[in-house]
């Protein structure tokens, strides 16, 4: 006699697909052979398994609602597939059966063994002179660490887990089924054990069965010398840590600098501006000046034109591998005209003008000054 999947986990047949898993979850704990010892526990708990397998996923319940326990390969007898009404519909069986079974060596084990913990990403904001000299870096992160009161079981203490009794520690429940092509094995997760092949009975009180808990810790890692702005470093072994024994995961740090107010960065060179007098353009001048390892002499050279770019170089910034090597800071030149005069200052400039044969303005020196600095 047909069974009715929908009946058997006790929803209805517009039943989204959480409502049946958590029908599934509650009928399972019931007649699970572990918990109920009465007679035909077991085959009831069979057909809820069967039931869920089926309607759990949205192509073989398609199949199931269109034709039946034929439609997933149950219910088929030797003569092969029932009437199917017409060739499409065999076509969509014909096909179900080559995406969703596999052939008589049956399909590849879920690993059930250490599983790798998760990588984690943290964004880290540098101040400036941080990305460029690097150094030594203090964080905090949340990530998940091997529970210490079980080991990471997940198992209470002086217990520890058991093997599934429903796909006996496989991970898989495999149901077989004839077909005009031949018998195939149809291998799918085991419900029960989600795939791990052992169930945690006494859970440890600690870590509520999962073998890892939340923590925060303080990490101290290395700022390589120049590291740029969206560099991501790797500090092997801080992420999640694994389960069942695997190792953990990686932390990724991506590296963001802040601006700098006088400083700007391109690649391994430093820019930064320098405004002087129009006299000292002239004559020339040493002046002291800021860069990233404090203060150093720039020599002006008479005659120096607005926005003429001198260099210090090797004061820029390390080259990332190789700290040795430095780009340059280039500091570009402003001149600084004066918008008013004193007499006096007023005077030796038109003296100045006269000697030069300048002619000049009624009111002011424009005409010196466009010649002097080009304009």
């Amino acid at each position: 006699m047909a069974r009715d999947y929908y009946e058997i986990l006790g929803v209805s047949r517009d039943a989204d697909k959480e409502e049946i898993k958590r029908a599934y979850r509650r009928l399972a704990r019931k007649y699970h052979p572990d918990v109920n010892k009465d007679p035909g526990a077991e085959e009831r708990f069979k057909e809820i398994n069967l039931a869920y397998e089926v309607l759990s996923e949205p192509e073989t319940r398609a199949r199931y609602d269109r034709f039946g326990e034929a439609g997933v390969g149950a219910g088929m007898g030797a003569g092969g597939f029932q009437d199917f009404g017409d060739m499409g519909g065999f076509a969509d069986i014909f096909e179900s059966f080559f995406s969703g079974f596999s052939g008589g060596m049956g399909g590849q084990r879920r690993a059930s063994g250490p599983v790798r913990g998760e990588d984690l990403r943290l964004n880290l904001r540098l101040d400036f002179r941080e990305a460029i000299f690097g150094g030594e870096k203090e964080i905090r992160i949340n990530h998940l660490e091997t529970c210490s009161n079980c080991s990471g079981s997940g198992a209470k203490p002086g217990t520890g887990p058991r093997t599934c009794s429903t796909c006996s520690g496989a991970g898989q429940v495999r149901r077989a089924a004839r077909t005009p092509f031949g018998s195939f094995t149809q291998v799918s997760v085991c419900p029960t054990c989600n795939g791990t092949g052992q169930v945690i009975e006494e859970k440890c009180e600690v870590c509520t069965g999962e073998g890892r808990r939340q923590q925060t810790k303080h990490l101290k890692f290395g700022i390589p010398a120049g590291v740029d702005d969206g560099r991501k470093l790797r500090v092997q072994g801080e992420g999640d840590a694994g389960l069942r024994g695997g190792p953990p995961g990686d932390l990724y740090i991506y590296v963001y600098i802040n601006d700098d107010p006088e400083f700007r960065r391109d690649g391994i060179n430093i820019h930064s501006e320098l405004k002087i007098s129009y006299l000292q353009a002239i004559l020339g001048c040493r002046l002291e000046v800021n860069t990233v390892d404090g203060e150093e002499e720039l020599l002006v050279p008479p005659g120096t034109q607005p926005n003429t770019v001198l260099p210090l170089e090797g004061k820029g910034v390390p080259r990332l591998g190789n700290p040795v090597s430095r780009g340059d800071h280039l500091i570009t030149v402003q001149v600084d005209i004066p918008t008013k005069t004193s007499p006096e200052e007023r005077e030796l400039l038109e003296k100045l003008a006269k000697i030069r044969g300048d002619r000049v303005g009624k009111g002011g020196i424009e005409g010196f000054f466009g010649k002097v600095f080009g304009g």
